[in-house]
């Protein structure tokens, strides 16, 4: 059966075989001669005129000492994120092995989505570049502007992650990194906005570095952002992150708004008030109760007298919320060896034919017998659900 991988044309196809012929110094009649068929089979292809078969593919690929994704690669799959980063002058072997880990993530993604012929739907906002005056008042702003184009009003916003992914289009990670490092950001023109947070970090914290490194894509989106222990806020690029990111997932207004109707007939502020609006705001109770201080809503130095005065641990939350408190999900994906929408496309790309198990094994930087296993994995699960229903064409 014919078939043209990743929903490449037929001309698509045609001119990468011409190209990798011609590149590889091999006549046409040779390369036909490989495959068994006539000189004008072969001429036919490469014109787009004849559909070629995957068995075809592979043997021109191995002819012209190529892998199957290098073949029938398109101009502009490559994606390097490094030297972006290089600029910021970051020496941590840790730090640039997060790096080098959110290039390889990035990469491998966009590769994969080739091959299979996926279209990633990507909505970049608006872009506000930093203004002279008060970035805090323009961040304010900016987040609120955001809120609304993106139609969360004053909602809280439950799940930052799946708006960054599913109405931005943007690239997120959630591996294990060294703890010192919240997360990583950087924008390709091919790739769009890529950004890696540490699954060794709370929910709550990740949500917190994603508002952050959202705030990089709104106003400094080409330059690409570290966030780690200890980075200072002497920049007007990070003051302006990390206001943003306060004003966009605790907006003041419905901050004022819950907080009024928690506290409505109490005499002090409780524990139980700041697990409640931390949960429904989906921040740290920290972040929490230093946004209720900056509104003038509890008293400077309120964070302070908890931490002196036992604090409000993870128990006293479950407590109070019960039920309501979920498993982390990105933490059980994050002890993959690779996420779970990278081993379902990685698979696909095996069942059709386009990557061998060693392309595997290279492009995710992984061992052939993990490789294996993730083929073998794939398999199983295919045998169950064989004949239960397909997709409609």
């Amino acid at each position: 059966m014919a078939l043209i991988p990743g929903g490449l044309t037929p001309q698509s196809v045609g001119d990468l075989l011409r190209q990798a012929r011609e590149n590889a110094k091999i006549t046409q009649a040779a390369a036909a001669a490989n495959l068994d068929v006539a000189r004008t089979t072969l001429v036919a292809m490469e014109k787009g005129q004849r559909r070629p078969r995957v068995n075809e593919l592979q043997k021109l690929a191995a002819l012209y000492g190529l892998s199957l994704n290098e073949l029938l690669r398109q101009d502009g799959t490559r994606v390097d994120l490094r030297p972006r980063f290089r600029h910021l002058g970051e020496e941590s072997e840790k730090l640039q092995g997060a790096i080098a880990l959110l290039n390889d993530l990035v990469q491998a993604e966009v590769e994969l989505e080739d091959l299979l012929g996926i279209k990633r739907t990507r909505l970049d906002p608006p872009e506000r570049p930093l203004l002279p005056g008060n970035v805090g008042i323009q961040a304010e702003q900016d987040a609120a502007e955001l809120r609304q184009w993106l139609g969360l009003g004053l909602s809280p916003a439950h799940d930052i992650m799946s708006v960054l992914e599913l109405q931005l289009g943007a690239r997120v990670y959630i591996r294990k990194l060294d703890p010192k490092i919240s997360g990583l950001y950087a924008f390709d023109e091919r790739a769009g906005a890529c950004i890696l947070l540490n699954a060794n970090h709370p929910r709550d914290r990740r949500t917190q570095t994603s508002a952050h490194e959202l705030g990089h894509f709104v106003s400094t989106r080409r330059s690409p952002d570290t966030l780690h222990e200890g980075t200072p806020e002497s920049t007007r690029e990070e003051r302006y992150a990390n206001t943003f990111a306060r004003c966009f997932l605790t907006p003041a207004r419905a901050v004022h708004t819950k907080f009024r109707e928690l506290t409505a007939g109490a005499s002090r502020l409780t524990r139980r008030h700041i697990i409640l609006l931390s949960h429904i705001f989906g921040v740290s109770r920290e972040a929490m109760v230093r946004r209720l201080e900056e509104l003038e809503l509890a008293k400077p130095g309120t964070w302070e007298w908890f931490l002196q005065h036992g604090g409000i641990t993870d128990m006293q939350v479950r407590e109070v919320l019960g039920d309501l408190v979920k498993p982390d999900e990105a933490k059980v994906d994050a002890k993959r060896q690779i996420s779970m929408r990278m081993s379902v496309m990685a698979s696909e790309a095996w069942r059709q034919g386009l990557l061998s198990e060693g392309q595997i094994a290279r492009l995710l930087h992984m061992d052939r017998v993990d490789a294996r296993r993730l083929i073998d994995e794939f398999e199983a699960e295919g045998v169950e659900t064989d004949g239960s229903r397909s997709f409609s064409a």
